[in-house]
């Protein structure tokens, strides 16, 4: 199929307020909330040693959960043990050198990993000698990229990190930078707790396209305490100017009942609803004309980051990490509640580290939970991926792909997706659907429509909303 242009959007705020409901954000489908226990550590091991039959087994990807931070930001809902005792780490990697020499045993070794990425928690939390033992364990149980060619990312906090860092992280092979910075506003700090200056994250930049960082990016958040539309374009005007390969705007979604952290965040300093369309709209406009392009749901990208090339190119995916260039990969996840995706399965490890020591010690894989992937979740998955991921669905694609007619599989679906295109969210052709600019911010509304199992009258999940 010829490549597409990058989208465009139209921000209409009316369809955004009609359609703004909760929902998931679609890096796996099924989502989470689907896994079960009876998806146990022997069945994975079953499902990943048959991914090594046939000339067709693909290529690896690897992620490591670092979950230590030295400081706590309120807005965090990521799994995390927070500590400024470094000695912590110690016994977590002598554990999770335990599990790469046993997941290695289950994929064949010239399976080359063209895809690694260590997220957290805070990766840099670890000393220099720590995180290149960690590199050397890895290369010995797996076939490694010598050549820069991989994806080899990080998440780095630039309060834990300097020139030494860098240099550090390039000599290991890393080639891609993710910094956390959310906000350079100092009252927005104090109130999330991350006090992050500028120089410090500027100076990280520099140090990372000294040793020849490939592609940096910076992670935002709107939505958070005593933000407004002036202070945040303040943020952006900022970040522009260090010029980021990519950008992430994420939404802060607040739910205290679910994240403790987000307790010590003063809910009556939150913006308000109208307030944060106001910063969405302006945040995209102005990266817009600074030569951003819309990738979808909250990244951005130059034209020739590899982002925006893959979604020209209709090779763009999704993961638990995020939009991806690699499709093609099985994801092996290792650490403390890392998801992977090995075949036409989903995994998840333990969530706490007492668990995760307990269980490796017993010589077991941490897996504790996962979903087997049925006939109608391959359909829904692809569906929702190639909308997710390039706003268009050629219905002869799927029906190929699958087996079934297009039309008469999805009449229920199509029939609710007809409001969507009375709204001029999309368009529904006699061969195809496309996302229209106004849809384009509402796409997880539009993939939602797809989702057997939120569909379903039992569902409770609490998600984040759209916008």
């Amino acid at each position: 199929m010829a490549a597409t242009k990058s989208p465009v959007l139209e921000f209409d705020e009316a369809l955004i307020r009609r359609y703004d409901q909760s929902g998931p954000r679609y890096t796996s489908y099924p989502t989470a909330v689907q896994f079960d226990e009876t998806f146990d550590a022997n069945t994975y091991r079953d499902r990943a040693r048959a991914t090594n039959v046939g000339e067709d087994a693909r290529p690896l990807s690897l992620y490591f959960h670092i979950p230590f931070c030295d400081t706590v930001c309120f807005y965090c809902a990521c799994n995390k043990i927070v500590t400024k005792n470094r000695k912590r780490a110690v016994p977590y990697l002598a554990h999770l050198y335990r599990e790469i020499a046993a997941q290695s045993e289950l994929f064949d070794q010239d399976r080359v990993v063209d895809q690694l990425h260590w997220g957290g928690g805070t990766p840099t939390f670890l000393s220099s000698e720590q995180m290149k033992e960690l590199m050397r364990v890895t290369a010995d149980h797996f076939q490694l990229r010598s050549d820069d060619t991989g994806e080899y990312s990080i998440e780095v906090d630039p309060r834990e990190a300097d020139d030494e860092t860098m240099a550090v992280l390039r000599e290991i092979g890393f080639n891609r930078l993710s910094l956390g910075v959310q906000d350079f506003e100092p009252d927005v700090q104090k109130a999330v707790n991350r006090i992050q200056t500028e120089e410090q994250t500027l100076r990280v930049m520099d140090a990372a396209r000294r040793v020849g960082f490939k592609s940096i990016s910076v992670d935002l958040i709107y939505g958070l305490p005593l933000q407004n539309s002036n202070t945040f374009a303040r943020t952006i005007e900022r970040v522009i100017d260090a010029d980021p390969d990519r950008l992430s705007i994420f939404n802060y979604a607040h739910l205290p009942g679910r994240f403790k952290t987000q307790r010590q965040i003063n809910a009556d300093q939150l913006p308000p609803a109208s307030e944060k369309l106001a910063i969405l709209r302006q945040t995209i406009a102005r990266l817009t004309d600074a030569g951003y392009l819309y990738i979808g749901m909250d990244h951005f990208a130059k034209p020739d980051d590899e982002l925006a090339i893959a979604q020209r190119e209709r090779k763009l995916y999704r993961n638990f990490q995020g939009y991806s260039t690699h499709a093609d990969c099985d994801l092996i996840a290792m650490g403390v509640t890392g998801i992977g995706s090995v075949g036409n399965t989903y995994s998840q490890n333990v969530r706490t580290v007492d668990e995760y020591y307990e269980v490796l010690d017993a010589g077991d894989l941490p897996v504790f939970r996962g979903i087997e992937l049925n006939d109608d979740d391959l359909v829904r998955r692809y569906v929702i991926s190639e909308l997710i991921c390039h706003f268009f669905l050629h219905a002869q694609d799927v029906e190929t792909r699958f087996d079934i007619d297009f039309k008469t599989y999805f009449a229920p679906e199509i029939e609710a997706l007809e409001k969507m295109a009375a709204d001029a969210l999309l368009t529904i052709n006699e061969d195809s659907i496309e996302i229209l600019p106004k849809g384009r911010l509402l796409i997880r509304s539009v993939c939602m429509v797809f989702d057997y199992y939120l569909n379903q009258k039992h569902q409770t999940h609490t998600f984040s909303k759209v916008i």
